[in-house]
């Protein structure tokens, strides 16, 4: 049972990283239309969704390698315990 357990928990964790880092790959550029904004207002708000997208993805990439690494140590104790 324990050992199922800790099979669940490493693929949750696996998966939850990978929807994170599929879901920071989607670039975001919503402006109002009834907005009037001119080309450095506009400049300046695609280089803020862009550094923010690649933070987004350098954070969902750590957190793959963190469960990456977790559900290894979970795969390894619950084959230790058997």
């Amino acid at each position: 049972m324990i050992v199922v357990l800790d099979g669940l928990i490493g693929l949750c964790a696996l998966a939850s990283s990978a929807v994170w880092w599929l879901a920071s790959r989607q670039r975001l550029r919503r402006i109002s239309r009834l907005e009037e904004l001119d080309a450095a207002d506009m400049n300046r708000l695609v280089t803020v969704l862009n550094r923010t997208q690649i933070l987004n993805a350098r954070a969902a990439l750590l957190a793959s390698v963190t469960a990456a690494l977790a559900a290894l140590r979970i795969g390894i104790q619950a084959v230790r315990d058997v």
